[in-house]
């Protein structure tokens, strides 16, 4: 008798000790969901602030399509298309494209992962040739982002650096450049001519996104006095 009482004592001590091992080996309670990021410029923060990588490929003269033609300072040869991700006026990360001189490759690579770090929202990045006949004012108004277009500079007999790939305009209608006499491109910038706004998106003096650029060597329009080129930035 007293064996069974032994027995007993030990089989109920044995599953008292089952219970609080359950216990202490059971999963935690289920985490809670972090919130999701909203479709707006806010949210951007919350993008895994990380591009996936760039692609660099020669471009040929059909490739350049209107954007190129015999003449121009510079030859397809010397050109790069360049794949860059940036954040969208919607907060999610988009792929663009970029034409430029083959020897800003580095350079540029290394200023658009700067700025999708910054999170600035840049609305799209098109290759000029995307417009009809590469029409600068086209590009400007749909707020593209580009590098490389053939042209000169408005007004003058002179090659705009961006005839040589060695000019970027960042949200050109967001930044508009403004001409002495008055008038401003793109011609759907007028909202923007007012520089004391602080949309995202917009460039200011100081800013970390303007530094990226001018603190490599690269001058903002945004410096001079005529025009004053808030989207432009070039690399003499």
């Amino acid at each position: 008798m007293m064996r069974c009482r032994r027995r007993i004592a030990v089989l109920v001590s044995m599953l008292a000790a089952g219970v609080v091992l359950v216990q202490c080996t059971g999963s935690g309670p289920p985490r809670a969901a972090g919130p999701s990021p909203s479709p707006t410029v806010r949210s951007a923060a919350r993008t895994p602030l990380t591009p996936s990588g760039n692609a660099v490929q020669p471009v040929t003269a059909a490739e350049l399509g209107a954007s190129w033609r015999p003449g121009c300072p510079v030859e397809p040869t010397q050109l790069r298309r360049v794949d860059v991700d940036h954040i969208g006026f919607d907060g999610r990360t988009h792929r663009g494209e970029l034409i430029v001189h083959e020897d800003l490759v580095p350079e540029v690579i290394t200023i658009f992962e700067q700025l999708y770090r910054l999170g600035l929202p840049i609305e799209r990045i098109r290759t000029a040739d995307q417009y009809p006949g590469a029409d600068d004012e086209l590009s400007m108004e749909d707020n593209n982002t580009s590098a490389f277009n053939c042209r000169g500079i408005p007004g003058s007999n002179q090659w705009s650096q961006h005839a040589y790939g060695r000019a970027i305009d960042l949200n050109p209608r967001l930044n508009p450049c403004v001409y002495a006499i008055g008038t401003f491109q793109p011609q759907n910038g007028a909202d923007y001519l007012d520089r004391s706004r602080t949309d995202p998106g917009l460039l200011h003096k100081g800013d970390p996104a303007v530094r990226l650029f001018t603190g490599r060597g690269w001058r903002w329009g945004g410096d001079w006095t005529t025009p004053i080129d808030y989207q432009h930035f070039e690399r003499p």
